[in-house]
């Protein structure tokens, strides 16, 4: 073989880090990327363990066929301070050990900072995939992560155009940016085939598919939010408008460890107990993509799901006040409703009428972005591999 087919002597792996649910459908087609480059990639996958239930956590794995972790840190759960500083301790030994090319991270977790600042400390490239997007809320700890991450990664890798300009806003230099696409994208499209038909989902839980099967459908929710869920207030507001919904389009609610803690802790319970709203807990990734391209609408406080629905042509409306996925709003299913009633109860009623938002596919996103990012990414390590030999 030349020198350009195989992986240079000498040249580390790559260390790709996943901490939290959101990072393992990023990174599961970027893994299979890696292996299909020429030269192949050869790579070390980290898990820390900052999210881990068991039981999800291989499913999640079987789903997307993704390898099982070569490390896992075992970190777990704490306050932010203590999970960021056990993931620094628990990653720099590997980092001594497995000496590799540079470091790989996604999306906004603590891992991702986390992982971020041991690597540098260490003068090893931290490449960061989904950089540049921004909330400009500095109460979310995502952005403290994503804004801090991007300061001192050497490749930014960016899933919409827009990205580019908040990172140059910042004073990072734009040779340092690279626009490839959305690889949570990639991973939708390749796993559409594979998703799990919503009525399967249902029996699976003892539940009737015929809930759902009305004329107008049914909708889909998730909460997760400390903005959302944490008071009582604020919650108790949400569930009501839910359950309005609900009696003219049933919800199936996807209803997450916080929200059902803080359901039970407020005595809110009575909100949801209702025919017309469908609790089941967390799903497969699997399971909620068929519940999510079959729903007539989503309502939900996350980020990924804002741009699958996107990708899904679902209409989306989005209980936050900001979004770091602005191109979802500009292009795509997406409507920021926030905790306004009055203009969640409109959106929803235009969604069912007929008039919900259909949008677009935004440019790149296309199930290539993996792909884009391992032939960028092998070409920058073996010239500078080369550079500073």
């Amino acid at each position: 073989m030349s020198k350009l087919e195989q992986w240079p002597q000498g040249l580390g792996p790559v260390i790709c880090v996943v901490g939290a649910r959101p990072n393992f459908m990023k990174m599961a087609p970027i893994l299979r990327a890696f292996s299909e480059n020429v030269p192949a990639i050869p790579t070390l996958l980290v898990h820390t363990g900052q999210h881990y239930d068991k039981d999800m956590n291989d499913k999640l794995f079987d789903d997307l066929r993704l390898p099982k972790p070569d490390i896992n840190l075992e970190v777990g759960s704490g306050s932010h301070a203590v999970q960021t500083a056990e993931v620094m301790k628990r990653f720099e030994p590997v980092i001594d050990e497995r000496k590799p090319s540079c470091i790989l991270v996604v999306g906004d977790v603590n891992s991702t900072l986390a992982c971020t600042l041991v690597a540098v400390k260490k003068n090893i490239p931290v490449v960061h995939v989904e950089a540049g997007l921004r909330s400009y809320d500095r109460g979310m700890p995502e952005e403290i992560n994503r804004v801090l991450t991007d300061q001192i990664a050497d490749l930014l890798y960016t899933t919409e155009r827009s990205a580019e300009g908040n990172l140059i806003r910042e004073g990072i230099s734009a040779d340092r940016v690279r626009f490839v696409g959305n690889v949570m994208i990639d991973s939708l499209l390749e796993n559409k085939k594979f998703a799990r038909d919503p009525a399967t989902t249902l029996q699976e839980h003892g539940i009737d598919p015929k809930r759902i099967s009305t004329p107008e459908g049914y909708g889909l929710v998730t909460l997760h939010r400390p903005s959302n869920v944490d008071h009582a207030d604020t919650l108790s507001s949400l569930l009501t408008e839910l359950r309005r919904i609900s009696e003219k389009l049933p919800l199936v609610f996807a209803l997450h460890p916080r929200t059902k803690t803080n359901i039970e802790r407020f005595g809110l319970q009575q909100l949801i107990d209702t025919p017309s709203m469908i609790m089941l807990p967390p799903q497969g990734y699997l399971e909620m993509l068929g519940l999510m391209a079959s729903a007539r609408i989503v309502l939900t406080d996350s980020g990924g799901l804002q741009e699958e629905t996107t990708a899904l042509g679902v209409p989306c409306l989005t209980m936050r006040e900001n979004t770091e996925r602005p191109i979802t709003v500009e292009q795509g299913t997406n409507t920021m409703v926030g905790r306004d009633i009055p203009l969640i109860r409109r959106m929803t009623e235009e969604t069912l009428s007929g008039n919900g938002k259909r949008g677009r596919i935004p440019e790149l996103w296309d199930g290539r972005a993996a792909q884009r990012i391992a032939e960028d990414l092998s070409s920058w390590l073996i010239v500078r591999s080369v550079a500073t030999a």
